[in-house]
């Protein structure tokens, strides 16, 4: 039976891949031969908890600091998976990025059907910052669902839904076929936007998230990306 951690901490090994020093492969291979050094104590067990943001790291006695904090914002493509490999061999966002996804974790996630605007950083603990429900980080998306949809129920959604709710939705273009609104939420749950208009009668069929605080998607084309 696995044991929990406490909040922040993870293995070494990938705690070295979050900081941008080695990949979690290469992380194991020095941790097991004796070539990393933890607050200038030899560790050889890659599944040692750590906090990241809290530990002082040498690699073959030499002092690595941590990188800068990097911020860069992908315009995410249809059917791609928010995660660095698939089991499934979906492609992935971090396969859109390439080399320059190196080092980076990506803020929250977008489903394999949704589009738009992906944070990602090599700051672990910042990303929880705006994760965190408590901070309430907007995110904005451009929403589309089947029929119309009318103000009671835009209201209804405002004011939540079996623990679900939305901080302000738009109705932006009517018809009897689809509606199409911009609606923002503060805690970005797991398919939040399909489930409350769901639980309207209303299928969504395509979600394209264009802000995520103060970062916005702007002229960013799909498979796009900036630093910031």
């Amino acid at each position: 039976m696995s044991r929990s951690r406490p909040p922040g901490r993870v293995p070494l090994a990938r705690a070295l891949s979050k900081l941008g020093l080695a990949s979690r492969t290469d992380a194991r291979a020095l941790i097991v031969a004796g070539r990393v050094r933890i607050d200038g104590r030899v560790v050889r067990d890659p599944s040692v908890p750590v906090t990241p943001e809290r530990i002082v790291v040498s690699i073959d006695e030499q002092p690595r600091v941590r990188d800068a904090r990097r911020v860069l914002l992908l315009h995410k493509p249809r059917g791609t998976v928010t995660t660095r490999r698939d089991p499934q061999g979906r492609r992935t966002v971090f396969d859109v990025l390439g080399a320059a996804g190196r080092g980076l974790i990506a803020v929250g996630r977008l489903d394999l059907a949704s589009t738009g605007l992906l944070v990602f950083t090599n700051d672990t603990q910042w990303a929880n910052r705006l994760t965190d429900p408590d901070a309430a980080i907007p995110r904005t998306y451009v929403v589309t669902v089947r029929g119309r949809v009318e103000g009671e129920t835009t209201r209804r959604i405002e004011r939540g839904i079996d623990g679900l709710k939305a901080k302000r939705v738009e109705i932006r273009k009517v018809s009897g076929r689809e509606t199409h609104l911009i609606v923002t939420l503060i805690e970005g749950k797991n398919r939040e936007l399909r489930r409350l208009f769901e639980a309207c009668g209303h299928e969504v069929t395509r979600v394209h998230r264009i802000a995520f605080g103060e970062y916005e998607l702007g002229a960013l084309q799909p498979g796009e990306w900036r630093e910031e």
